[in-house]
């Protein structure tokens, strides 16, 4: 047992975390689009892409700020920064809210279901305020035990909910959207009854906090909504460009690559806690080599899983997706997205530790020059090749250029080099895996 609880670790945990959300919301968005008309399938999709990118504003608003400014403190200051998050998020919801009511009374649509998405927009979105604070504070305190199970509670209950529905043949729409503000309201309930999202600390803001967390926040949706359309403007190029069949041929690899975003996000859960508090106590050295050891580790693993999905692209693609498509372009896209899958977390990673050595305009100016090459670079490339895989060997600059700029930024700041990051990555390995097997061999002796 021993070995499995080495296995069983903060890092391990916030894997399962990020890997909890889209694996239980594919399966809610399978048993939807078989049990829904189109149409209404269609009105869910826009509800829930409605909510995602509020909650991107929500995220960038108060997440980053909350976790740089509560990790490694004190505990009045926890509370300060705790209280000022609440009153932040708020405001921030209000307003959102505001603009939802407004909508709702001016904008009277006769189509029954689009009056149901602007209804209950804002009500939902209030609604899940209490659960996003309460994950955002667990975060900063490193608790991904907690947070593993308030995603499972959530996703969850939505889940239940709606095979409840499709077994009592009452699943449409509208039901839909009440199990979505049930599951919501009963995990913020909870959230709030056993104190994770520390509701109480509204008491204990101040001004100054307030003022600190939003003129950080401001740069943090910046960085946000720039990062949403560096995701959207290939697929908004190809729609402009080309047939739209082709959208579904190059959307197949983006979908894919979601497999490399949940260890990146498991990586950056556990690193900004850390990074924070080296922040906090002045640790310059320390925060170098958090970011290296974090960037480096995820870079060295991800390597050899590219290489083997480069040889497997084709089968992958016919498995998952059918074989009508792995005859076309999608499979050598692929393996194009895999020649820059080394830079992915180097660069994930310049950009969180600008944000937290209190730079993010730099982080946001990082991810405007990524936009501006990876547009540039898709006109360009389609005028030239007239062909989708310009597109998608424009990304390769795209991340070179979000990498060089993080570097130099990064570099009056801290000392360290690119080739420290892939040497200490590689030695954390050699450290993990050799105590894994120190400690299966040990086990093995005692038995």
């Amino acid at each position: 047992m021993p070995i499995l609880n080495k296995l069983i670790n903060k890092h391990t945990i916030s894997l399962a975390t990020n890997a909890a959300m889209p694996v239980i919301g594919m399966l809610v968005l399978s048993l939807m689009a078989h049990n829904l008309s189109a149409a209404e399938f269609g009105n869910y999709i826009f509800l829930l892409i409605s909510i995602l990118l509020a909650d991107t504003f929500r995220n960038g608003f108060v997440q980053t700020s909350l976790i740089k400014f509560y990790a490694g403190t004190n505990k009045k200051t926890a509370a300060e920064v705790a209280g000022s998050a609440w009153y932040v998020g708020i405001i921030q919801t209000l307003v959102f809210v505001g603009i939802d009511t407004i909508i709702y009374f001016v904008h009277r649509s006769k189509t029954p279901d689009v009056e149901i998405t602007i209804q209950w927009f804002g009500i939902i979105y209030f609604t899940t305020l209490p659960g996003a604070i309460a994950s955002y504070i667990l975060q900063a305190e490193e608790k991904f035990g907690r947070m593993l199970m308030l995603q499972l509670i959530n996703q969850g209950l939505f889940l239940i909910f709606i095979l409840a529905l499709i077994f009592a043949h009452h699943i449409n729409f509208q039901t839909a959207v009440y199990a979505y503000f049930a599951g919501s309201a009963i995990t913020s309930l909870f959230t709030i009854f056993n104190g994770w999202s520390k509701l109480k600390t509204i008491r204990f803001r101040s001004k100054g906090m307030v003022s600190k967390l939003a003129h950080f926040g401001k740069y943090s949706v910046g960085t946000s909504i720039s990062s949403y359309l560096l995701r959207s403007s290939d697929t908004f190029i190809i729609k402009l460009m080309f047939n739209p069949a082709l959208l579904a041929v190059y959307y197949i690899p983006q979908r894919l690559m979601e497999v490399f975003e949940i260890p990146m996000r498991a990586g950056v859960a556990t690193a900004l806690p850390e990074l924070s508090a080296a922040v906090h106590k002045g640790d310059e050295e320390n925060v170098a080599r958090i970011m290296k050891r974090y960037a480096g580790m995820l870079t060295v693993v991800l390597i050899p899983i590219a290489v083997v999905a480069f040889l497997l692209a084709q089968f992958v693609i016919g498995l998952l997706f059918g074989k009508q498509y792995h005859e076309t372009e999608a499979v050598n896209i692929f393996r194009l997205f895999m020649c820059y899958v080394m830079l992915m977390p180097i660069d994930r990673f310049f950009g969180i530790t600008l944000d937290i050595i209190n730079k993010p305009h730099l982080n946001m100016l990082k991810v405007i020059i990524m936009l501006v090459v990876n547009v540039a670079g898709d006109f360009i490339g389609i005028w030239l090749f007239h062909s989708l895989y310009a597109v998608a060997i424009a990304s390769l600059f795209t991340f070179f250029s979000g990498v060089i700029f993080g570097y130099i930024a990064l570099k009056k700041h801290l000392k360290f080099t690119i080739r420290d990051i892939f040497s200490l990555g590689w030695q954390e390995i050699k450290t993990v895996v050799n105590h894994l097997l120190d400690k299966s061999n040990t086990e093995k002796h005692e038995v």
